[in-house]
């Protein structure tokens, strides 16, 4: 199998990334990381496209030279690309000395070899600034579509390539003055020379390669529109220096010698790990007979990937390895726009680091609704559904209730992968079942081997879909009891828990390329870590083992064999729920552009502050409620309190409050978040995986911006010098959520207490007697089970 060379359009680094941007560089990443599960040698290379136009214009606008603005943004979007993950083999940039390098040595190869033109134009000239003007100084109306705003070398709005001098009411982007037209010499490259070459390149190529469709079309136009010699300087500063006499003022064009940045951030690479980087780049570069190259950009990058880059290669005359498969997108569209970086419109990189959502579930709403073969729109509507339906109720839900069924029922030891309790003989594989998933999973294989990466993904979410219905139809948790005459019932139970935590640990390292932290984490619960025998790219902010025994390591050869787990060290939830108030917040913060934004919240910070006192409140003081008399108590619990046992999965310090923790608790699959001011009395790793008492039915209340859904219930009383003392109510092995009763009561069924205010939950006291917990002087219970404290003897529950 050939090696695999990946790269991701070269983000331009005169703003900060939005999500249509990252959608090129996740795609790769994703790409890379099959690639390196499947064992293939794997290089994936990008970075940022620092010369140009654009670049020179915001500099200017900030009132700093073009590489403080480059320094500048190289910064802001690696820190972007490292949050979301992304594990480049080397993120570089292209104003380096490899990159002068490898693209004056390609251009001087064009022109010996006959590609080189010299024309004199007609170009715009902005009187005002006293210079010609490059195409993105020069704004107008699109002669194509009408676009009043587009820029002089492509339209925003339709995606047409352009020459200023076809924009009407063309204007200077820096002054506003009307340019007029001056004489002046450019380079150009010949394509109509190299067409022969490149067509027949083309044709043999896109098939092989399997081009997207819109690669396919829209060069396939380019060429039945007719090539044309395409200028390759410009009238700047800021770029590669020209290297031939009468040019020496003048740079390359920024399309001639950005994907040139591909090999030259690969020589960069290999100047930091060998002692010769053009050996390391040749091996990579000038391999075609053992290196595939794959290319992943949005559609309005394809003519540049499939005509200029490639005649330049082919002009060169040296054997490059060039392009097997192009994966191009459509575009992301934002809410009722597009996302526009030059425009400031839609969600980017640093507001996603600031939403508070974990960066899987960013990069799965984004391979999920990758727009692979018509253009997408992400609203945020559908953002929350997608989250909460797909990635919480079906692949979350998996495999919590799963793994949460071993460590409840089986003691955390899969069953059926020894002797059985029930037969003394080991479960035969249930085939139809295997059968199916196999399909799935060779499927999902052949998908990602071309690199289908949306319809491989959804796939992964139709075996879980698959496996949670066979879950729910075959009732392990009634079977496994073997009621009712079922004598196979607890070896059915045991057979089928078994497959689906196999399907569990498949689903692990399937989706491992799309969300590597979650992926782990599933992995890890079952004490495995994924694909780190021959891991590539850098993942800097995923903690792994160093050092892992080969029987804890899987990769893609593991998934499809029912064999090989043996136990469940623990099971968390994956994932918060997006809730409506969340969504609605981050819809109203990221509206506008960002020039809106930062205008709104300098206006606000400038606004003065009113310094007189605020109006009382009119509002009438809340009546008294009666206390309930002690012989009522049992059985006002039983009307009015819903209490339950949850598992707390995960705990933080809440961010805003010294003495409060923001613990994530599991009810029975239900995950919810609840504030509890325990830090002054337990550490973080005392509270974690502990099974405690919630009120299930307290309204939810916001303390301190975060909104918890219940309250955890303690103990609490006063040591001998007055120091008080507290102890959470602790529910041992009880499973997470069991209703708590009381002794000698009947719990109403199916009826269940509606919600109720903290103020409610108060009358009816809570009491630690003896170490029992009680209510009116009858002890709650689990079950049979009674709750009780180890500490504190007597004291108040609240």
């Amino acid at each position: 199998m050939k090696r695999r060379l990946i790269t991701s359009a070269l983000p331009y680094v005169n703003n900060v990334p939005h999500l249509g941007n990252l959608i090129q560089v996740l795609s790769a990443d994703a790409f890379a990381r099959f690639c390196r599960l499947r064992d293939y040698d794997t290089l994936y290379i990008c970075g940022t496209d620092e010369y140009g136009t654009a670049t020179e214009n915001r500099a200017a606008e900030e009132g700093i030279g073009p590489q403080e603005l480059c320094d500048r943004y190289y910064a802001i979007h690696a820190e972007i690309y490292r949050w979301f993950n992304i594990g480049f083999d080397k993120f570089g940039r292209t104003s380096t000395p490899i990159q002068t390098e490898v693209t004056q040595d390609i251009f001087k190869k064009l022109d010996a070899n006959g590609y080189i033109t010299e024309q004199t134009i007609e170009q715009l000239h902005c009187g005002h600034c006293d210079r010609f003007l490059a195409d993105r100084y020069v704004r107008g109306v699109c002669p194509h579509c009408g676009y009043a705003d587009a820029r002089g070398d492509q339209c925003e709005s339709c995606g047409k390539l352009l020459d200023p001098t076809e924009l009407k009411e063309p204007r200077c982007s820096a002054c506003g003055s009307t340019p007029v037209l001056r004489s002046t010499k450019h380079l150009y490259i010949d394509l109509p020379k190299i067409k022969d070459r490149l067509e027949s390149w083309i044709k043999e190529a896109s098939v092989k390669g399997f081009w997207s469709n819109n690669a396919i079309q829209m060069t396939q136009a380019w060429i039945r529109d007719g090539l044309r010699e395409r200028a390759i300087t410009r009238d700047l500063k800021w770029g590669i220096p020209v290297p031939k006499k009468g040019y020496e003022n003048k740079v390359f064009y920024v399309w001639f010698d950005a994907p040139i940045g591909y090999i030259s951030i690969t020589g960069n690479l290999g100047a930091e790990t060998t002692k010769d980087w053009r050996a390391f780049v040749d091996d990579w570069w000038k391999n075609p007979e053992n290196v595939d190259l794959f290319q992943f950009i949005g559609k309005d990058n394809i003519p540049f990937h499939t005509v200029i880059f490639p005649s330049s290669m082919l002009g060169s005359g040296d054997k490059w390895t060039m392009l097997h498969h192009m994966s191009s997108t459509e575009y992301l569209n934002y809410e009722s726009g597009k996302f526009s970086k030059t425009r400031g419109v839609g969600v980017f990189g640093t507001d996603v680091m600031e939403t508070g959502i974990d960066a899987d579930i960013w990069r799965f709403y984004i391979f999920y609704n990758r727009p692979e073969k018509a253009d997408a729109l992400f609203t945020w509507k559908d953002f929350q559904e997608k989250v909460n339906g797909e990635l919480i109720g079906n692949l979350g839900n998996l495999v919590n209730r799963t793994l949460s069924f071993v460590t409840r029922y089986y003691g955390g030891k899969i069953p059926g992968t020894g002797l059985l309790a029930a037969g003394g003989i080991l479960l035969p594989e249930n085939t139809p079942f295997w059968d199916t998933v196999r399909k799935y999973e060779a499927a999902i294989t052949a998908k990602l081997e071309r690199a289908d990466l949306r319809d491989a993904f959804r796939e992964i979410f139709e075996l879980s879909s698959f496996a949670n219905k066979t879950f729910q139809d075959g009732e392990p948790w009634r079977r496994r009891k073997g009621e009712k005459g079922d004598s196979e019932g607890p070896a059915a139970a045991e057979a089928l828990i078994r497959d689906l935590c196999h399907v569990v640990r498949d689903i692990a390292v399937m989706i491992e390329p799309y969300m590597p932290q979650a992926a782990e984490r599933i992995a890890s619960f079952f004490g495995l870590s994924i694909g780190k025998k021959k891991q590539g790219g850098l993942l800097p902010s995923i903690k792994l083992p160093a050092i892992l025994p080969l029987d804890k390591l899987i990769t893609w050869e593991d998934i499809g064999h029912s064999t090989g787990l043996h136990e469940v060290l623990r099971s968390e939830v994956l994932f918060t729920k997006l809730e409506d108030e969340l969504i609605a917040e981050l819809r109203e913060r990221y509206s506008g552009s960002q020039k809106d934004r930062q205008a709104a919240a300098e206006a606000e910070k400038a606004a003065p502050v009113s310094k007189a006192p605020a109006p009382e409140s009119k509002a009438p003081a809340p009546a008294e409620i009666p206390a309930i008399p002690e012989a009522e108590l049992p059985a006002a619990f039983v009307k009015t309190l819903d209490l339950r046992v949850a598992e707390i999965v995960r705990i933080e310090r809440h961010p805003k409050a010294d003495k409060l923790y923001i613990e994530t608790l599991d009810i029975a699959g239900e995950e919810r978040t609840i504030v509890s001011g325990l830090v002054p009395f337990y550490k973080e790793e005392e509270l974690l995986h502990k099974h405690i008492i919630v009120a299930y039915n307290l309204k939810a209340a916001k303390l301190r911006g975060v909104e918890s859904r219940g309250m955890l219930l303690a103990a609490s009383d006063k040591d001998a010098e007055g120091n008080e003392r507290v102890e959470v109510l602790d529910a041992g092995d009880i499973p997470t959520g069991t209703r708590i009763g009381i002794e000698s009561r009947e719990l109403p069924e199916p009826e269940l207490p509606e919600e109720i205010t903290i103020d409610t939950f108060f009358t009816i006291p809570i009491l630690v007697t003896d170490h029992r917990v009680c209510i009116g002087g009858k002890v709650l219970k689990a079950g049979s089970i009674p709750i009780s404290t180890k500490t504190i003897a007597s004291g108040e529950v609240h």
